[in-house]
């Protein structure tokens, strides 16, 4: 089955692209190819708004950069808040004509989807599947209830967003929707083992606890996205089933086999819809409710990008950061240290608490993030190393076995990014041979506490 031209476009593009760069990284290079275009198109926008007394004008007004025919090209953009207005409610899920207006019962009750909030996954399609669940896109509800036919015949939404996670946030305050010590409870155990919160600090965890909204989903045969509709939330699924459907066309049909075939159930702790919020993309899947009391948690795309993706972009460049300070890892090339950075992952010692303790196997590397620490050996009196924020240790446990040569105790609250032995050589390959390579004198640090230099 052929790509439609505007998705021909955007791969023939990036083909050319390819072929010119030949990058030691394709995955990386593709994510910057892309990062790029968006930024181009951001700057169209802004130079554009800021043209105009009110800054409300659209892309529509003005020319895009790019080829009419690539998804990035800006036509019948329309302002988020125009956008809201026109969100429709529910149809049958298998009629993707169908539409309700705002003014018609909403199968929520009373209240709708919450509105843009002030506007990895796994691998394969559905990333994240809790139980025997799946993590698919999802199309999450505006201020009037879920959309049925959220995309069709309506105009496009915002493209401003930029694919740089920290691209003019200083204006942005994250929402917050006021929850029961109950609800709290239930959305922690909900979201406890998704991917995508598992690395956030204390901060953006509850950031995001303050802005997800519960919706409840009463009955079967709700559809909570269509295929090929845009992407305006991410669910996290506390109770329920959900079935995913996906058409070999691209898009939902009319008629009762309209929806393609299924390919999978959602259940509790599983998410779905990170994909399109993520790379823009239009919902690779319907979803819809197979049991009845279901509750979902929806997270709106601003919120989503701003706090989730700034998170892991901004944890990214403070990693490289440090690991380009790293004496055994400062000669890697910039992308093998992006790929040590997104592996890392963050750690919290109390005062008075062991982080590595003398004897035991060593298994990981340490950098500290925040806080104080020192090493002390069996036999000497008082610290033989003191740790500040920027500070590593560990790292001879990449290298080989042995057991750890002293205990590192944290002397205030701490918190670390760790790098475990296996992530280290899935990512690079045995350290041993990147020192060949850079030839690397390590010989000299390989009695850490004789020089005082760092601690296995």
């Amino acid at each position: 089955m052929s790509l439609p031209a505007p998705h021909q476009a955007v791969v023939d593009a990036l083909i050319q692209d390819l072929l010119q760069a030949k990058p030691d990284d394709p995955l990386q290079h593709c994510a910057n190819y892309f990062n790029r275009q968006l930024e181009i198109e951001r700057a169209a926008w802004k130079k554009s708004a800021s043209s105009t007394s009110d800054g409300r004008r659209t892309m529509a007004d003005t020319a895009s950069p790019f080829d009419s025919r690539s998804p990035f090209a800006a036509k019948n953009v329309i302002s988020i808040e125009e956008e809201d207005e026109e969100r429709d409610t529910f149809g049958s899920p298998t009629d993707p004509t169908s539409k309700s207006r705002a003014s018609e019962r909403s199968p929520f009750g009373g209240s709708g989807f919450g509105a843009a909030a002030g506007a990895g996954a796994s691998g394969g399609l559905f990333g994240n599947w809790g139980g025997h669940a799946a993590t698919t896109e999802s199309e999450t509800p505006g201020q009037q209830p879920l959309p049925n036919n959220y995309a069709a015949g309506r105009r496009t939404s915002v493209s401003a967003e930029s694919m740089q996670p920290d691209a003019d946030s200083g204006n942005w305050k994250p929402p917050k929707h006021p929850k029961t010590p109950e609800q709290y409870e239930r959305l922690k155990h909900a979201v406890a083992n998704n991917f995508l919160f598992s690395s956030l600090d204390e901060e953006s965890f509850h950031l995001v606890l303050d802005a997800l909204v519960e919706k409840s989903i009463p009955a079967p045969n709700i559809k909570v996205i269509t295929q090929g509709d845009e992407g305006d939330y991410f669910y996290v699924v506390e109770s329920g089933e959900f079935d995913i459907y996906i058409n070999p066309s691209g898009t939902v049909e009319s008629g009762p086999e309209g929806l393609g075939n299924k390919v999978g159930t959602i259940g509790p702790g599983g998410s779905f819809g990170e994909l399109a919020l993520m790379y823009n993309a239009p919902r690779a899947a319907t979803v819809v409710s197979a049991s009845k009391g279901g509750l979902l948690w929806a997270l709106d795309r601003v919120t989503f990008r701003r706090i989730l993706m700034d998170n892991a972009f901004q944890k990214r460049k403070m990693y490289e950061s440090f690991l380009e300070e790293v004496p055994l890892l400062s000669s890697l090339k910039p992308y093998e240290r992006a790929k040590i950075a997104d592996a890392l992952e963050t750690v919290k010692f109390a005062a008075g608490t062991n982080i590595i303790t003398e004897g035991e196997p060593g298994d990981s590397f340490y950098l500290l993030e925040a806080g104080e620490a020192a090493a002390y050996k069996q036999g000497i009196d008082g610290p033989v190393k003191e740790y500040k924020r920027g500070d590593f240790f560990g790292e001879l446990a990449l290298l080989d076995d042995k057991p750890r040569a002293a205990s590192v105790v944290a002397k205030t609250d701490v918190k670390v990014a760790k790098l475990g032995r296996e992530g280290f050589k899935r990512l690079l390959g045995p350290v041993e041979s990147i020192m060949r390579r850079e030839e690397y004198d390590a010989g000299e640090s390989l009695d850490p506490l004789s020089q005082h230099k760092t601690v296995t």
